[in-house]
């Protein structure tokens, strides 16, 4: 694979305005992708929510930015990903609450999970914190398929593969509540192309 996929996305949302980017990040030797959403008017909102999958010789960079210059404004960054086969992911984000922008509320959450022992992740979280009432959250974890754990569903009749899609499944179905049901279906396929080494 020598697909290079760089991507500059910014968004201005206005008084009592939503935007939302959803997306799947796979394929590509190399993804470097921050979205930003600039919060202009009160009660903006924003949601960043991205899927990324690191294969062999792949690197997925990629994240969010939410930059709230408005009172009472929302953001929502969610980031999950897998890294099989010595790849690496890594989430990169900025979160910025302006002074001014009272009553800001902001999640950031980015989990990662690691198929194997030769894959590695990364977070690299900033933030910048202008106002006293503003409300922040920040959450990240990394989990590790273990060996036991794909001994036992091989054990009961499940293939190698299958046994590692139910893993990956699981690990990305709280994610999928977030999605509209069309983009959820459309990431368990992709996923499942990824998983097999196929190129959609």
């Amino acid at each position: 694979m020598h697909g290079f996929n760089l991507v500059t996305k910014r968004a201005h949302a206005y008084e009592d305005a939503t935007v939302s980017w959803v997306d799947f990040n796979g394929g590509s030797r190399l993804t470097r992708k921050y979205p930003s959403v600039y919060l202009l008017g009160p009660r903006a909102k924003a949601d960043i929510i991205s899927v990324a999958y690191a294969g062999s010789d792949q690197v997925q960079d990629t994240g969010g930015k939410a930059v709230h210059l408005a009172p009472d404004t929302t953001s929502k960054i969610i980031s999950r990903s897998v890294s099989k086969d010595g790849g690496h992911t890594a989430y990169r984000g900025l979160l910025h609450i302006a002074k001014g922008a009272r009553n800001a509320k902001s999640t950031v959450r980015c989990d990662a999970l690691l198929i194997d022992d030769r894959s590695t992740t990364a977070t690299y979280p900033y933030m910048e914190i202008q106002e006293d009432d503003a409300t922040v959250t920040h959450e990240a974890s990394v989990g590790k398929v273990g060996e036991e754990l794909l001994f036992y569903l091989m054990s009961r009749g499940l293939s190698e593969g299958d046994a590692l899609s139910m893993v990956v499944n699981g690990f990305l179905e709280p994610f999928a509540k977030e999605l509209p049901m069309t983009y959820a279906v459309e990431l368990n396929r992709l996923m499942a192309l990824e998983m097999t080494n196929a190129v959609g």
